[in-house]
């Protein structure tokens, strides 16, 4: 597929790039070896491939978030330069 200079402009001006006439033409044939793979992925048949999020099997790696009490309230409040019962006391910000 042959893709123009005009169309790179195009498609640079809506990602908001400015680009020299150097990178114009660099970016046309990459765009060019881009969209005849993406041709040639189109031939095969992929009718039978159930469609994917990922290509890998994820799983989260993080913990699950468990509520545990916390001792250290008053520690942390006797800092406070200002404090209403249980909570920091801050000046109003927004109007």
């Amino acid at each position: 597929m042959e893709i123009t200079i005009k169309e790179v402009e195009h498609v640079a001006r809506l990602a908001r790039l400015a680009l020299e006439t150097g990178e114009k033409e660099k970016l046309a044939q990459q765009l060019k070896v881009i969209l005849s793979s993406m041709e040639e992925l189109k031939k095969l048949d992929t009718s039978k491939v159930p469609p994917t999020s990922h290509v890998l099997g994820l799983k989260s790696v993080l913990r699950e978030d468990v509520v545990v009490p916390f001792e250290g309230r008053e520690a942390i409040l006797k800092n406070a330069p200002a404090r209403e019962l249980d909570l920091f006391k801050v000046k109003k910000v927004i109007e």
